[in-house]
């Protein structure tokens, strides 16, 4: 498309005029009178391949002339047909040559797709955090540590009886099982943290869980800043689950706006007769229990309400949310408090009551601590002309979210708190697909401590005894590296080759 001109340097921008081929005798054979080229030779490419860019001017009709020129004239055409050597890539092909001709590993290639997909900022940083090879590193060493076990092993289920080791079958058996071990732990916090990095990398989901009318849709459209969901003073304006993501802080949260709980025989606002459930909103309380259940986090929505014999506001809470909040306890879900209408209170809130009102639920609920209980007024925090910084307290309300979403998703490390911070950060990039994987080889290791930690002792001779099964513990160990190499994409290849290394050294 250039023609009668030199390849450009390597890895150096050069301004060309692109031309078609197909129409050089034409006066109109020029697609672009100054692109930008830019050629890179293999190895050292994205890909692994030769790469050539053109960076052309942006007019659609400049790039569709371009491609047009690539496609209609690539290839070298012979009497049965045209061997075309330049054609439109497949989705994902670029990644897949860079794949197979090892520029990226699997980990890599799993990370670079969640950057592309990052919706709020602590997401990116995830993505770009897995982009560098450190996990796929990680992972080696540990597939190289459980081969060169596995070789000692080998050596000695083949060489004992026929000449002296370095180490006796009752030396090396406990020193492979102490490495096994210190492995064990480390893949275990990896799967643990994996589960912190996927609250980042998927969202975090929350369910509202409340009475009809607590101010549940009223405080999602707060925190959303738009009218997502029916707010009425009519009870049980909210029948389904209303989805809503939002960033706070850098955290991708989807709120669930579920049906009010509430026993059946509720006294409707206008008059105290009773308000019957129907079947539309019997079913929307199924949902909202089952939601809150799944969710990662579930909000108790509680509100101080006025009684008809009293003109002091208190804490109300429905049986049914009751019941429905300590199951979610019960099962150990993440939990906070928010109590609504502290506008209510006469006189305005003050240290002491706001001390009693988190005693009382702390009371209800022992998991959830004090700094998890908010208070909150929705109908202040949307006067225009209110004085206060924080109308409402929901920016303190957001403030505390934030902080509970970062010891959510802070990743643990040993017992040791000098432990490397750095290190068990990378652990929170390890993706569903590998978090697999790394159950399966923990199971394999779990086989093989359980294999060789058996009641057993050694004969006079320090041969096998009445040992473990050494043949099957050294499968266990194979199992267990072949999983950590199907995390990397490696597979088996080279296993062979690298146990009878260690053999050899034996």
């Amino acid at each position: 498309m250039s023609p009668n001109r030199p390849l450009p340097r390597a890895r150096t921008a050069t301004v060309r005029r692109l031309y078609d081929p197909a129409a050089l005798e034409s006066t109109h054979s020029v697609i672009d009178p100054a692109a930008l080229v830019l050629y890179f030779p293999s190895p050292y490419t994205v890909t692994g391949e030769d790469v050539l860019e053109l960076h052309t001017h942006g007019g659609p009709a400049i790039v569709k002339a371009v491609l047009n020129a690539i496609s209609s004239n690539a290839g070298a055409s012979s009497k049965d047909s045209v061997v075309h050597t330049v054609r439109y890539a497949d989705v994902g092909e670029f990644t897949k040559r860079a794949f197979y001709n090892n520029r990226l590993n699997l980990p890599q290639i799993e990370a670079l797709g969640d950057a592309l997909s990052a919706e709020t900022e602590l997401q990116r940083r995830l993505a770009v955090n897995g982009t560098g090879n450190e996990l796929g590193e990680r992972y080696e060493r540990w597939r190289n540590l459980l081969l060169y076990a596995r070789g000692e092993l080998e050596a000695l289920i083949d060489f004992s009886e026929d000449q002296h080791l370095d180490e006796s079958p009752a030396q090396l058996i406990p020193s492979v099982s102490k490495q096994i071990t210190g492995l064990e732990r480390q893949i275990s916090l990896h799967i643990q943290n994996a589960s912190k990095g996927e609250l980042l990398r998927s969202g975090i989901s929350i369910a509202l869980l409340g009475a009809p009318n607590a101010g549940k849709s009223s405080l999602l459209n707060r925190i959303v800043g738009r009218e997502a969901a029916i707010v009425s003073a009519q009870a049980g304006t909210t029948r389904d689950i209303v989805d809503v993501s939002v960033d706070i802080g850098g955290w991708l949260c989807r709120f669930g706006d579920m049906a009010g709980l509430r026993r059946a025989s509720w006294p409707s606002s206008s008059h105290n007769s009773a308000n019957p459930i129907g079947a539309i909103e019997k079913e929307g309380m199924r949902r909202a229990k089952a939601r809150a259940l799944t969710s990662d986090l579930v909000v108790v929505m509680l509100s101080l309400e006025k009684t008809m014999d009293s003109c002091i506001a208190t804490l109300h809470i429905d049986e049914e949310v009751f019941e429905a909040a300590r199951e979610c306890e019960r099962l150990g879900k993440a939990m906070i408090v928010i109590i609504n209408k502290i506008d209510k209170l006469q006189p305005a809130l003050t240290p002491e009551t706001e001390q009693k009102l988190c005693e009382e639920v702390s009371t209800m609920f022992p998991s959830v601590s004090r700094h998890l209980t908010f208070l909150i007024s929705c109908l202040e925090s949307s006067i225009p002309s209110n004085a206060s910084k924080d109308p409402g307290n929901i920016q303190g309300l957001l403030g505390g979210l934030q902080s509970y979403f970062a010891s959510l998703t802070t990743p643990s490390g040993p017992n040791d708190q000098n432990f490397d911070k750095s290190y068990w950060e990378q652990s929170l990039s390890v993706s569903h697909r590998q978090r697999e994987y790394l159950r399966q080889c923990l199971q394999h290791l779990d086989d093989f401590l359980s294999q060789t930690s058996s009641q057993y002792r050694f004969d006079n001779n320090e041969d096998l005894g009445s040992g473990p099964d050494i043949v099957a513990a050294a499968e266990h160990l194979r199992y267990a590296a072949n999983c950590l190499a199907k995390i990397t994409g490696k597979g088996e290849a080279g296993d062979v080759e690298d146990i009878l290394g260690v053999v050899f050294e034996r």
